[in-house]
C-alpha cells in the first residue's frame, strides 16, 4: 500500500462549494492573484486560519482533511511561518493540478465555524 501524509486546508464556503461541486476529489485552481496553494500539516493551525479568518463579517470557515501521495510531498519542503504549529506546504498554483490527482480518496470536512 502506497503511504499517505494526511493534510488540512481551512477553506471559506466559495471554496468549498466548488470542493463539492468535483465530489470533494479536488481543490479548485487558484485565483490570478493567488501563487500559491497552502496545505497545513495539523488540525490545529486549519482551525485558526477556519475560525478567526475565513468566519469574519458573517462568513464560514471550513477545516478539510485529505491524503496525499507521500512520495509527491516529498518535492516540497515544509515552511513554518510563525510557531512551530504553523507549518504548511506551499505548491505553486500551476502545480496544483498534478498536486491533486495525488489526494488519494476524498477531501473530508472536520470542522465548521460561523461568524456571529
Amino acid at each position: 500500500m502506497e503511504e499517505t501524509t494526511v493534510l488540512f486546508r481551512p477553506v471559506g464556503s466559495k471554496e468549498l462549494a466548488l470542493i463539492r461541486e468535483s465530489d470533494y476529489r479536488v481543490f479548485p485552481p487558484r485565483l490570478h492573484w493567488q501563487p500559491i496553494f497552502y496545505p497545513v500539516l495539523n488540525e490545529e493551525y486549519a482551525t485558526q486560519i477556519a475560525r478567526d479568518w475565513n468566519a469574519r463579517d458573517g462568513n464560514s470557515g471550513y477545516v478539510t482533511r485529505f491524503q496525499v501521495r507521500s512520495r509527491f510531498l516529498q518535492r516540497y519542503k515544509v515552511q513554518t511561518v510563525g510557531g512551530s504549529i504553523h507549518q504548511e506546504y506551499w505548491i505553486p498554483a500551476e502545480e496544483l493540478e498534478e498536486f491533486n490527482r495525488n489526494i488519494v480518496g476524498q477531501i473530508e470536512v472536520i470542522a465548521t465555524f460561523h461568524s456571529k
